[in-house]
Order: structure tokens, then C-alpha cells, then sequence
């Protein structure tokens, strides 16, 4: 590894860190610590559950664990983003310099812009995202190397069989992390067939010896013939050992996926999905080309949209254009990977689309870049194949042309140069468009909120707390159950208790600090005919409201005088009862009942234990001073 890759493999890691050193949790990021908060981690119901029809068992057991050490602390996710963008850049130069052993200038730009593109930022700054695409990126490169080293012939007989089980373990391990990996067999076995045609093209205007390992016993029969398949028939025939072994894993992890995930469920349009895919091809991957987009914005809770003017989208597109252009031109075969890499660039993007494709999806979302990572890996493996190509044969004097491009000490042509200072600019780019994603990604309540929130429930310790959900602007109630604070501070241990009954009624407010809390008044109860000093409730008593309640969950705050500590049991008619601790003396208690009716039935349960009840009110918590 040359010492200009490190330096650029540092510089991004840099830039990386400071990005997620600047971030923090979001939206998808709460559920799995919700979960990992409320499921042991090492069940199937928390394992194999299907997030938003993703299968993804990996991914909670690195949440699980992360959150079991360290519950909202961002330290340990943002090591291991980092982590893995380490292990995805270099797995990618590898992947580079397998596929272009002789390439040097073309090599490193092509992994400057992997390095660099916006493509790979959103997904990489949130957590989520990181866990699903870092993998799947590092995996696609490793696999398509070692394709591309054992259908080139660079692989001996004998070490084959390690090539099939590594590669098989990574693309079960990437598997794990996120099912979009099942797409690297598929771009494997296209990249290695490619090869195959630009060794063939190769051969064929200037023949060399053969670069294929010795056959053996088993192999003999079928390379004797290999020649006679075409490119797609010998990359077929040539490693089918490690083809067969990742196609085995693939149709079982595929099975496996439609009978867990539930992909398939909800409103899905056709017309939706293109729409979606056409605005993530001119607003977020042509702009990328110039390292755009320089603007982003977000509209709370969603992530960062990137919004690139016309002059940007037209600019990436003339960029592709003269690209595609060049490498037509000058490199045999161009015309087969540029297809390839469109096609992917287009048709990876669908099942991702139709799963979000319902009537309500804003188009916007394709501009959130997210699913994009992959494709960045596609086209940066397309550089490297175009730039191991043979190059077209011209004539004497084309060829003199471009010798002359030289001066006699050897220095870089201009073109070359202009070439450099391209790619640098557009490098540049790329970090204006970082930093204004930066910017947007900070504009984010979560943070601040959990920050607060732990802080306040510290400090309420001593005082069971309600259940409530998190504030609309940091996780939307669809999340239900794991927008409620029990799941999302579930595993903090220095806290408040949370119970359905307490003495003292504190709430969070939308800033995550503890406020008092009061119960709205949607119906009364009734005050008891007795007296502190004749107590009416000392047996089982229904306490009339002033109007019926249809099923939900209420909360109730009844004042009551009581003969001594012990136990009453409080139950809406339907709903199950709630064993409330009350007090000798005058107090008010808060419980929060299911069920529907018109009365609420008080039972004491401790011997001996009578209470007189005053009025009281049955509605929902909210801040008192929202109430007035």
C-alpha cells in the first residue's frame, strides 16, 4: 500500500471522525436500543425481528451489545462506524488493485472518489444505516477481489478451497448485517466474467501464456472445453466451487428473508418506485460526480435532504457523459461495464424504493443518499475495470500524437494534469458538501433531549415515574412501542423507576427535563360520602365517574385519607387491576388504569386498611403547566 493510498485512507478517517464526534443517535438508532432495552439480546424475537421489512440479525446483536455496555453512549457506536469504514476503504483499494495491478494515477483517483463521494456520508453518520451498508461495502469488494483472483488464475489449486470459505464467511457476515448483500453474488460473478472478456480480448490481438492455475482431476474435463463457453461460461466454469457455495447461501438466506421479513406488507405503487429512483439518479447520484450536493436540508425528524441546482445535476451529468465517452473510446469492453454499472446504479435502488413506495412518500427521500453506498462500490469497481482494459489499437500517427503528449523528461502530460486538478477540485467539492451535511445533521433535538432526560431521571430516583413517549420531533409515535422513554432509558440503571402508580406526578418535557406533571380532567370522581375520621372504603367500593370512558389507557389522580400504609387494588371496568402502595394521611396518588366504564372499583388488600376518597380526575398526563 503505497504511502499516498495511507495518506488518503487517514485523511478520510479524519474527516469521518470529526463527522460522527459531531453526531449522535437517531430515529432507527432509539428502536434498536428500545429493543436491545426490553428483549434479551440473544433471542430470536429480538434477533430475527423485521425492522421495516429488514432482516438483520447481525446488526441488533452489535446494537444489543453496544447498548448492554453502554446504554446511550455515543462512544461505542461512533468507534465502530469508524471502525468499519476502516476495514470497507481498504477492503475497496484491494479490490482496486486486484482488478488494476498496473493502473497508478487511475487507481488512486478512482479510490479518492470512493474515499470522498457524498454517496457514502449519509448512511455512514447514521448508526443504523453504518451497521447495514459498511459491511455490505467492505464485503462486496473482498468477494469480487477473490472472484476476480481465482477466474484470472491467480489463485494456486490447492489454496482454492481457503478462497471458498472466506468468501462464503464474508458473505454470510454480511448477510447478517444487512439482506441488500445478497446483490454481491450477482455483481461478483458479472465483475469476474468481465475480466474473463478483457483476458480474452487481450489474448486475442497479443497472444500471451496462459495465466490459468493447473487443472486438476476434477477440473480437467471441464477447462478442457472452457474456451468454447464464452466469458460468461469460463468466469462460470473456472471458479464454480466458490459460485456454487455463495449461490447455496443466497437462496437460502433468500428463503429464509421472505419467511421472516414483511417486505411485502403495505401499499406499494409502481409509478411511486420509478419516480423515486429517477430523482435519486439526477438529485443524488449525478451531483456526486462534482461532489455535490452543496446544500442540505432537513425537515425534523426526517435525516438531511440533499438539494443540488440544475447547474450541479447537469454538470455530474456531463461528467458521466464524457467518461462514459473516454473509456468507450479508448478501452475495449467499456461498452459492457458501462451497462453493467448503470444497470446496477438503477435496479439496486428498486427494492428499497418499493418497500417505500405507499401514496404518502415524499420524493425527497431520494435525495436523503442513503441507499447509495453500494453503488458507490460499483462505480468505483467500474473505474478499475475500465482501467485494466486493453486500450483500442489506433493508428501510427494517433499513436505518435499521444507520445508526443510528453515532453522528453518525462513529465505528465497537460491533460494529465488537468486531470489532477479535476479530481481535486471535485474532492474539494465533496467537502463543502460534507460540512454542509454536518451542519444539518447537528440540527437535531435527539441529542440535547437524551442528555437532559438522563440527567432528570437521575435526579427523580426516588420517585416512580409514568411511561410517555418521546417528543414527536426526536422519534414519531409509529415507532410505538419503542417511542416510550421505558424502552429508550430501559437499561440506564442510575433513574427513575417507572411504574403505573406513583405518589409524586413528574413528567419530561419536550427539552427532556423534569417538570410536574398533572392529569387533564376528560372525566370526575366522585368524592366518598365518609370522612377521614369514617372512612367508607374498607371493603370492595365502586367509585361512580361523572360520564362513561371508551377502552384506553387512563390516568387517574385521586386524593384519599387514609388509616394506614398498605395496598388498595384500582380497576377500570375491563381492564385489569393495579395494586396501588397508599399512605396514613391526606395524600393524592396517580395510577394509570386500562380499561372503559363508567366506575372505577377500589379494593383494599391489606388487612385493617380503610380510606376515604375525595375527588379526583381521570384523563392523560401532561405538563401542569399546560394545564393551567
Amino acid at each position: 500500500m503505497s504511502s499516498v493510498v495511507i495518506v488518503l485512507i487517514v485523511a478520510q478517517l479524519v474527516v469521518r471522525g470529526w463527522l460522527v464526534a459531531t453526531g449522535g443517535f437517531y430515529w432507527d438508532d432509539l428502536i434498536f436500543i428500545g429493543r436491545a432495552s426490553t428483549h434479551p439480546i440473544l433471542s430470536w424475537e429480538y434477533l430475527g425481528h423485521s425492522h421495516d421489512g429488514h432482516f438483520m440479525p447481525l446488526t441488533f446483536l452489535v446494537a444489543g451489545v453496544s447498548t448492554l455496555i453502554a446504554p446511550l453512549n455515543w462512544i461505542i457506536p461512533a468507534a465502530t462506524l469508524i471502525v468499519a469504514q476502516a476495514i470497507a476503504s481498504i477492503a475497496v483499494w484491494r479490490m482496486i488493485r486486484v482488478i488494476a495491478p498496473a493502473a497508478r494515477g487511475g487507481a488512486i483517483a478512482a479510490f479518492a472518489f470512493y474515499l470522498f463521494t457524498p454517496m457514502t456520508v449519509p448512511a455512514f453518520a447514521w448508526w443504523a444505516a453504518g451497521l447495514n451498508s459498511l459491511p455490505l461495502q467492505a464485503a462486496m469488494a473482498w468477494i469480487v477481489a477473490e472472484a476476480v483472483r481465482a477466474v484470472r488464475g491467480d489463485v494456486a489449486p490447492q489454496a482454492m478451497r481457503g478462497v471458498v470459505i472466506r468468501s462464503t464467511i464474508v458473505f454470510l457476515v454480511s448477510l447478517g448485517f444487512f439482506e441488500k448483500s445478497l446483490f454481491i453474488l450477482p455483481v461478483a460473478f458479472v465483475a469476474a466474467a468481465l475480466v474473463v472478456r478483457r483476458t480474452r480480448s487481450a489474448e486475442t490481438q497479443e497472444p500471451t501464456p496462459s495465466r490459468d492455475p493447473a487443472p486438476t482431476d476434477a477440473d480437467s474435463g471441464s477447462r478442457s472445453h472452457a474456451t468454447d463457453l464464452g466469458p460468461i461460461g469460463i468466469a462460470f466454469v473456472r471458479v464454480r466451487a466458490l459460485w456454487a457455495s455463495l449461490g447455496a447461501v443466497f437462496v437460502v438466506w433468500l428463503v429464509i428473508f421472505f419467511a421472516v421479513s414483511d417486505a411485502t406488507a403495505g401499499e406499494h405503487s409502481i409509478g411511486q418506485t420509478a419516480r423515486l429512483v429517477w430523482r435519486s439518479v439526477t438529485n443524488a447520484i449525478l451531483p456526486s460526480f462534482v461532489g455535490g450536493p452543496w446544500e442540505w436540508e432537513r425537515w425534523v425528524p426526517s435525516p438531511p435532504m440533499g438539494f443540488a441546482p440544475l447547474w450541479m445535476i447537469v454538470s455530474g451529468l456531463l461528467v458521466v457523459v464524457g467518461a462514459i465517452w473516454w473509456a468507450v473510446t479508448r478501452r475495449q469492453g467499456a461498452i459492457a461495464i458501462v451497462l453493467f454499472t448503470v444497470a446496477y446504479a438503477v435496479l439496486a435502488q428498486v427494492p428499497a424504493m418499493w418497500n417505500r413506495s405507499s401514496a404518502n412518500t415524499a420524493l425527497e427521500l431520494a435525495q436523503t443518499m442513503r441507499y447509495l453506498p453500494d453503488t458507490a462500490v460499483v462505480i468505483t469497481l467500474a473505474w478499475a475495470l475500465v482501467l485494466a482494459a486493453p486500450p483500442i489499437r489506433r493508428s501510427a500517427e494517433a499513436t505518435a500524437t499521444r507520445r508526443h503528449a510528453q515532453d522528453p523528461a518525462g513529465q505528465v502530460a497537460p491533460v494529465a494534469v488537468g486531470a489532477a486538478l479535476v479530481g481535486a477540485l471535485v474532492v474539494g467539492s465533496a467537502m463543502i458538501s460534507l460540512a454542509s451535511f454536518s451542519s444539518s445533521w447537528r440540527d437535531d433535538p435527539t441529542g440535547d433531549y437524551l442528555a437532559n432526560a438522563q440527567r432528570s431521571l437521575a435526579q427523580n430516583r426516588e420517585h416512580p415515574m409514568f411511561d410517555q413517549a418521546l417528543p414527536l420531533e426526536v422519534l414519531l409515535p409509529v415507532a410505538y412501542p419503542d417511542n416510550q422513554i421505558s424502552h429508550t432509558f430501559g437499561r440506564i440503571t442510575d433513574r427513575s423507576p417507572f411504574a403505573s402508580t406513583t405518589d409524586t406526578l413528574n413528567v419530561l418535557d419536550s427539552a427532556g427535563n423534569l417538570v410536574p406533571g398533572t392529569v387533564t380532567q376528560r372525566r370526575t370522581i366522585e368524592a366518598g360520602r365518609g370522612s377521614c375520621r369514617r372512612p367508607e372504603v374498607d371493603e370492595r367500593k365502586r367509585l361512580p365517574l361523572d360520564g362513561p370512558l371508551i377502552q384506553w389507557r387512563w390516568s387517574v389522580a385521586l386524593s384519599y385519607c387514609a388509616n394506614r400504609d398498605g395496598i388498595v387494588e384500582l380497576a377500570l371496568d375491563g381492564g385489569p387491576a393495579v395494586r396501588v402502595p397508599v399512605r396514613s394521611g391526606l395524600h393524592v396518588v396517580y395510577a394509570q388504569l386500562d380499561g372503559a366504564g363508567s366506575r372505577i372499583t377500589a379494593t383494599p388488600v391489606t388487612p385493617g386498611l380503610a380510606l376515604h376518597t375525595g375527588e379526583g380526575r381521570v384523563g392523560e398526563v401532561v405538563e401542569a403547566r399546560l394545564a393551567g
